[in-house]
This record gives structure tokens, C-alpha cells and sequence, in this order.
């Protein structure tokens, strides 16, 4: 029995690397989505909402008939009837035009425990605007709303959303705005975060900070070079890491973060953080250099006595690149550019091909490339079907057709290798699955499988994160505890599992469930943490 279990051992490991050597692969969604994505956030109804800024004269897509912006402060018009926000659907690829009244230029958002997206800051007459979407299904009428009551007490543009355990989200910084807030605020003021101006250089490399929600309610920090642990709740920093080797990582040298993983297996104690591009310290000041981006990823654990950066060096320079967290618990890097930094037109030699990150063996994949530059203002979200959404980039200040790098109206999706039909007969397909979960709560997942598991088949839970600017707020992963699968008849199979045990490791929203078996994940079920 010990030899029959050491090659069934050995068979899976085979199939595990020859999956993560395999390809991903492209395809065209849509030709037109009528704007630019600056701003991604995928809903529980499987819709996107897609939103740029206004302030840019005309979109592709109008407004409903009779509709329009009428705003006076506006840079290009003050009537403007086209739409600046849309709610695409993956399973048709339609749009629908959305209205947004005030500026969303490099504004955040997170959502919210009834899956509502609080959305907040931006620019000129959106700089201290807090907005809402209540999401529904595609075929109904749910539309932007904009606080006429409720407004930020600081101006945030840059600013970093995180949802806390106690329902409520944290806004953190922004240009000028070296303070954090709370949405609702229920009375609390304005809190001041010295750690922000600190890390303010002369090209403002601290803004978009990365931020982590750690297993312990505290914040992880990311500003510059620099990370700090924050006690909001106190505002006490309780614990500094030493300085990231190499180039400013945040905005507008633009490199991006993760938090990898939280396990089960480990009682969820350990807790890493990889940040990975950037651009050299100056590219913002002399664009026009359009000096090498970073091609270095560091890994800290953050729960160690003393931590330090682990680096390691990618196949490509990268910057402005996004990070996706996969169902299979690798880290997805695509998008962005090998020169340059954000801005307008600061970018050149666009990174075509994506690569993947493996936690476990700590190496880069490289994957199939596209042919449409995704720099500036571009977006990657993972879909409930296991898809990743690619959308945005524009390099102007204005819609612009022209150049090397044209406003971008297409939308993309990669698939990564797991996808590939021929892993169908390893495929867990989720058959029924609890819509709601307490915390520390025993439930089963039933799933169908063509070919018999060889052993767990995992589940991952997965946020749904509102992703700008190389950063996706809010993302993180849990693989939970689970039970080995248990045949019930007609190819399906019973797992138990046990939701994370408290807030502070997924806070009341709405997840994305999947099941994965032998590196081959399906597509998730939704699954209400409350």
C-alpha cells in the first residue's frame, strides 16, 4: 500500500507540472465596449461595471435617449449625453451605458457585506464624492447613485479602499492626504497616518498604497519602498519591515501587490505579501527617458519575528502591470510596459506576454502574448467562470485613436491553462453549494467530476476586488479546510469544508467559491460570508 500511494504521489506531481508548463489563451470579447476601463469591479450577477473618468469629452456609447451630463465644471463640455460607465456581461458580451454624474479619475472603491460598490474620491468635482452601485441582474436597470449628504472629510484622488471586519471600509491616502477615514463614519474623524508623508517623495511614489487586511484585523501597508502593520483602531504602527530593494513600487512607478494565499492547512498563521515591477525612481520627473522598468518581485512573510525581502527576478521588466490571484492559488502578472511609468504617455514597449507565479516552486511561467497593448489605465479581473477580464489603457488625456498606444475600447479575456478542454474529465463542476455561510461553520459543497479524484479536490475563496492602476483593492484568497470527497452516485462527490473561523479573515461580502482538483479549477459558485 505505501508503494501504491508513493506512485499516486508521483502521477499527480507529473500532472501538476506538466499543467503549470501548459499555455494559456486569448480571445476577443468585444470590439467596442464605448470606454476606456479605468475602473473594474465584477458583481455576485457575474456583470462588470466598467467605469472611466469624465472631464474627456465624448465616449463611444451613449446615454439612454434624453439623457445627459449637464455639469458647468466640466474640462471638455458641459453637456455631455455619452456615457462614461458601462455594465458588460460575459455571457452575452453586451453592454449597457451607466451614468456617472461627478469625476472619477483615479478614485477606489471596495465592496461592501450586501455586495453593494461604495465607491469614492476622484477628481475636480468627484474629489471628495462617495458613490454607490447596488448590483442586479442583466437584464435590470441598476444605475450609479451619488450621495448628496455624504462626503469624504478629505479629498481623495489615489486614494486605497479596504473593507474591515466590522463591515465598514477604510479609505487611506491619496495625493495631499496623508490620513485615513471610515465609510460609513459613524462619528469618527479623519486620522492622521504620518507613515504616508513619510514615503511622499518628490514624484509622489505613495500613492495607490497596497494594502492587506491581515488575519489579525490589522492593516498591512505598502507605501513607496516602505511597509508598516497599522492598528487602525488605535492608530498605533506596531510593527516596520525593512526597505524593499529597488525601485519605487507604488504609484506612478507603478508596480502592483498581492497578499498570497491564506491557508487552512496552516491555521491560516502565515501570512505573505509578494510585490512584484515598478519603475526607476525619476521616470514621472523625465518621462521622456523612458528609463527600464523593474523586473524584480519580492516576498516578505509578514508574520515572521524578522522578516526579509525574498527577491526574485522575472522573465520581463514590468510596470503597470496587474496581479490576479488564480483559483489554483498562483498569481497571475499581466499587462503593463518594459519602459517608462503612469501617465500620459510615459510608457513604451508594452509586456504582451503575461506570466505566472507559483507560490509553491517560487518561479515565473511565461504565457501565450496578445497583440493589444494594455499600459496606462488598463485592468485584469478574474471571472466566476475562471476567466480573466482584460480591459482599459489609455495614454492620453483625452480619447485618442492614434499613435503607438491608442484609447483602448476592447475588451479581452485570458484563459488561463486550467481552462483547456482537454483537463474537462478532471474538472470539478460545482453542483450545489450552500448561498450563505456563517463564520466557523460546517457545510458541503456537492461536485461533479468525470474521472475519479485522486485526492482532495480544494476550495477557494476568492473576493471580488475593485481593481485600478496595477492594484486590486480588496483581493484576497482563503483555501479552506476540506474533507476528502465522498461518491454519493452519478459521478458527483460530497465535500465538506468549514468556513474561515472570523471576520478579520473574510469580512461579510460576497466570494466566489471554487473547487479545484489536480490544479484544474471549475467555475465558482457564490457563496454570502455573514
Amino acid at each position: 500500500m505505501p508503494a501504491l500511494l508513493f506512485l499516486v504521489f508521483c502521477a499527480s506531481q507529473v500532472i501538476l507540472i506538466e499543467r503549470a508548463l501548459a499555455q494559456g489563451s486569448w480571445k476577443l470579447l468585444l470590439d467596442n465596449a464605448g470606454i476606456a476601463s479605468m475602473h473594474t469591479a465584477v458583481t455576485r450577477y457575474n456583470t462588470v461595471i466598467l467605469l472611466d473618468r469624465t472631464n474627456i469629452g465624448p465616449s463611444q456609447i451613449n446615454l439612454p435617449d434624453g439623457v445627459c451630463r449637464n455639469n458647468a465644471d466640466d474640462l471638455k463640455q458641459t453637456v455631455d449625453c455619452t456615457a462614461h460607465s458601462v455594465l458588460f456581461n460575459p455571457a452575452d458580451n453586451s453592454v449597457r451605458p451607466l451614468f456617472i454624474q461627478t469625476d472619477t479619475w483615479c478614485s477606489s472603491g471596495q465592496f461592501v457585506a450586501d455586495g453593494t460598490l461604495v465607491q469614492t474620491g476622484g477628481d475636480f468635482d468627484g474629489l471628495m464624492k462617495i458613490r454607490t452601485f447596488s448590483p442586479c441582474s442583466s437584464s435590470g436597470s441598476c444605475d450609479w447613485v451619488e450621495s448628496s449628504t455624504e462626503f469624504l472629510q478629505d479629498g481623495r484622488w489615489y486614494a486605497t479602499n479596504q473593507l474591515l471586519p466590522d463591515g465598514t471600509q477604510i479609505v487611506i491616502g491619496g495625493r495631499g492626504a496623508f490620513t485615513y477615514e471610515f465609510i460609513p463614519a459613524n462619528g469618527r474623524g479623519k486620522v492622521a497616518l504620518p507613515f504616508l508623508e513619510q514615503t511622499n517623495d518628490a514624484q509622489y511614489d505613495n500613492l495607490y498604497p497596497f494594502v492587506h487586511l491581515l488575519p489579525d484585523g490589522n492593516l498591512y501597508i505598502f507605501a513607496n519602498r516602505d511597509s508598516i502593520i497599522l492598528n487602525y483602531q488605535n492608530n498605533k504602527v506596531i510593527k516596520t519591515f525593512p526597505t524593499i530593494p529597488g525601485e519605487p513600487r507604488n504609484y506612478p512607478s507603478a508596480g502592483s501587490s498581492v497578499m498570497l494565499p491564506l491557508l487552512a492547512s496552516d491555521g491560516y498563521s502565515k501570512v505573505e505579501v509578494l510585490v512584484c515591477g515598478g519603475s526607476q525612481y525619476g521616470c514621472y520627473m523625465n518621462p521622456s527617458a523612458y528609463p527600464t522598468s523593474s523586473d524584480t518581485c519580492g516576498r516578505i512573510v509578514v508574520t515572521d519575528d524578522e522578516p526579509a525581502w525574498n527577491m526574485k527576478t522575472m522573465p520581463y521588466p514590468r510596470s503597470m502591470g496587474d496581479m490576479v490571484l488564480l483559483p489554483t492559488g498562483d498569481a497571475l502578472i499581466i499587462n503593463g510596459a518594459e519602459r517608462g511609468c503612469q501617465g500620459w504617455g510615459n510608457q513604451k514597449d508594452a509586456t504582451l506576454k503575461p506570466v505566472i507565479y507559483s507560490p509553491s516552486s517560487a518561479k515565473f511561467i511565461t504565457q501565450t502574448g496578445t497583440t493589444i497593448p494594455r499600459v496606462y489605465h488598463s485592468t485584469a479581473n478574474l471571472l466566476q467562470d475562471g476567466r480573466v477580464l482584460v480591459a482599459g489603457s489609455n495614454t492620453h488625456q483625452y480619447y485618442d485613436f492614434t499613435g503607438e498606444f491608442p484609447t483602448e475600447l476592447r475588451i479581452e479575456a485570458f484563459s488561463p491553462e486550467y481552462m483547456k478542454s482537454t483537463y474537462d474529465g478532471d474538472r470539478p463542476r460545482i453542483v450545489d453549494a450552500p448561498g450563505k455561510v456563517g463564520y466557523d461553520e460546517s457545510f458541503t459543497v456537492t461536485i461533479s467530476i468525470e474521472s475519479e479524484p485522486a485526492g482532495y479536490v480544494g476550495l477557494s475563496l476568492l473576493s471580488v476586488p475593485f481593481t485600478t492602476h496595477s492594484y486590486a483593492q480588496g483581493q484576497r484568497m482563503l483555501s479552506l479546510e476540506v474533507g476528502l470527497p465522498v461518491y454519493v452516485g452519478g459521478g458527483q462527490y460530497e465535500v465538506s469544508a468549514k468556513s474561515p473561523p472570523y471576520s478579520t479573515l473574510a469580512p461579510s461580502t460576497y466570494y466566489m467559491l471554487f473547487a479545484v482538483n489536480e490544479g484544474v479549477a471549475g467555475a465558482a459558485a457564490w457563496l454570502r460570508i455573514s
